[in-house]
């Protein structure tokens, strides 16, 4: 919520929260089960419903545009239909529980199905530092591009910006991609990192660490699923360890 807040006040934007209540698994068929659903759904509403209330109060003391829209679903299907015109997605990437639902698992479905950018915010984060560093790292997919050029507004508010080529330069080069953002006024530093093809998750865990950005452009599932689930993937790795929140683009 903080970091929703602290980019739309920086930009003068408007705010929808999507407060979901999530239908539970169907456990069975017979009479007495579909009982056993409908009080855990009664359940499930009657804490959302104080949890809308202790929202909608601090929203009350924001100095922000802002409207409020409430479902019944799965999240990932309601944040596609919902999304339509929206700029940006801002989710987290778990709870503090760490129970249900798996955040890191919803991310992954949204940036793939609503293809807006996703503002993954880390647990242990406390809002965006707009106006200090971005980092983008830049591999040349047209996941990452698709990320920079709907961030562009966002990027023009950073203190500083730094686009790191890491793996092999994809169909665009660094060099393009600074020259894109020059453009629109953005004056990034280009720096180039040298490893292997696999290690490109800790390289940027590592700087994102070292540097502690404001926020880190990647792109979200480069390769295919499969290619993800079979070698690790930087996506999944990054959403389980980053420090600090990550824009995703698809």
């Amino acid at each position: 919520m903080q970091a929703a807040l602290d980019i739309v006040r920086v930009i003068s934007g408007h705010l929808t929260c999507l407060d979901i209540v999530q239908i539970p698994p169907l456990i069975g068929t017979d009479y007495m089960m579909a009982d056993a659903e409908m009080a855990v759904l009664v359940d499930v509403q009657q804490r959302e419903a104080e949890n809308r209330r202790r929202v909608r109060e601090r929203l009350a003391d924001e100095d922000v545009a802002w409207d409020w829209v409430d479902a019944t679903g799965g999240i990932a299907p309601l944040l596609e239909a919902q999304s339509g015109l929206a700029d940006l997605i801002v989710l987290n990437t778990a709870f503090a529980d760490h129970e249900s639902p798996d955040m890191r698992a919803t991310v992954a479905e949204v940036v793939l199905r609503a293809r807006k950018p996703i503002l993954a915010v880390p647990a242990a984060a406390r809002g965006v530092r707009v106006k200090d560093h971005a980092l983008i790292a830049w591999d040349g997919s047209a996941a990452v591009a698709a990320a920079v050029h709907a961030v562009v507004p966002l990027l023009a508010f950073a203190g500083s910006v730094t686009i790191i080529q890491v793996g092999t330069p994809g169909a665009v080069t660094v060099d393009e991609a600074a020259a894109y953002l020059s453009r629109h006024g953005i004056h990034a530093r280009i720096e180039y990192r040298d490893g292997p093809q696999d290690g490109i998750a800790d390289g940027l865990l590592d700087l994102c660490k070292d540097r502690g950005p404001s926020y880190c452009v990647m792109g979200a599932y480069s390769h295919s699923r499969m290619h993800e689930c079979l070698f690790g993937g930087v996506t999944r790795r990054m959403l389980a360890e980053s420090p600090v929140p990550l824009i995703l683009g698809h």
